[in-house]
């Protein structure tokens, strides 16, 4: 079992939250946790982007716009 204190909405707080045993298989890194003081559930998500490749964007040259007088 894994804990972490967090904020919690319910409580309006700092509070420790644990992970339940994880039937997913994620043992310590399980995402869902529950607060231990009112027993509200939270989800951890993490996300995994791409690097973005800047090498195969042209950069489009433009004239310098001129106003008149």
């Amino acid at each position: 079992m894994s804990d972490r204190e967090l904020y919690c909405d319910g409580c309006e707080g700092v509070v420790l939250f644990e992970a339940p045993p994880c039937v997913d298989g994620h043992d310590a890194d399980c995402p869902e946790l529950v607060c231990t003081g009112c027993g509200a559930a939270v989800l951890i998500a993490t996300f995994t982007f791409r690097a973005a490749r800047l090498a195969h964007r042209r950069r489009a040259t433009r004239t310098p716009h001129r106003r008149a007088a």
